[in-house]
């Protein structure tokens, strides 16, 4: 499964975006399944509500939910990536938490915000 970040829905949905479009394209080349976290979901849904964009095309994708588990990992993460210096925001570190227990790849184009993450086992599609 890849699952998708927030920056990449954007680009995605904007139906202009050349770098959605890419990204698109070689998201489906794999052939997984493609989803988004629970809390992707909301940053989306934020904007397009905000926005009054359409909120169907997004709707349809799986959600994978934030659990117990990804608690305990997430707050792991975010005190590792501290002791070495990094500076990551809570959600990443929860996104990141997420995906990490699902075995799951990520795909971002804000690699900078996860790559202290990556370090600790994510997995990012790039």
């Amino acid at each position: 499964m890849i699952l998708l970040d927030t920056d990449v829905l954007i680009e995605i949905l904007d139906k202009k975006s050349a770098k959605g479009e890419k990204t698109l394209q070689r998201i489906k080349g794999q052939k997984e399944i493609v989803g988004t976290t629970v809390i992707n979901l909301h940053e989306i849904l934020y904007g397009l509500h905000k926005y009054a964009k359409p909120i169907s095309e997004v709707l349809l994708l799986p959600v994978l939910s934030y659990t117990k588990q990804d608690a305990v990992l997430s707050s792991k993460l975010e005190l590792d990536a501290e002791k070495q210096g990094e500076t990551i925001r809570r959600t990443d570190a929860m996104i990141a938490a997420i995906s990490i227990n699902n075995e799951t790849s990520l795909c971002t184009f804000d690699t900078k915000h996860f790559r202290p993450i990556s370090k600790l086992g994510l997995r990012l599609f790039t």
